[in-house]
């Protein structure tokens, strides 16, 4: 007759083994929902001018050169 053996396992292994199996999915997904955000809210002003505006590389596309006399409000 085969007997049960329990053996102990500390809980910051349980925390360790859960985190390495679930934080590169929950990284891909984070950026994947930021990405998304921000291309959905890209047409918004307040998000070009606070956000989109001041990205080192891509900030001069979002820059509103729209001359004062053009713009209705």
């Amino acid at each position: 007759m085969s007997r049960v053996i329990y053996h102990s396992v500390p809980p910051q292994t349980v925390v360790q083994r859960f985190a390495r199996t679930w934080a590169p999915s929950a990284t891909l997904w984070g950026a994947g929902a930021g990405v998304a955000a921000l291309y959905l809210l890209s047409v918004t002003p307040l998000v070009k001018r606070e956000f989109l505006s001041k990205v080192p590389v891509l900030g001069g596309y979002f820059q509103d050169k729209t001359p004062a006399s053009d713009k209705p409000f």
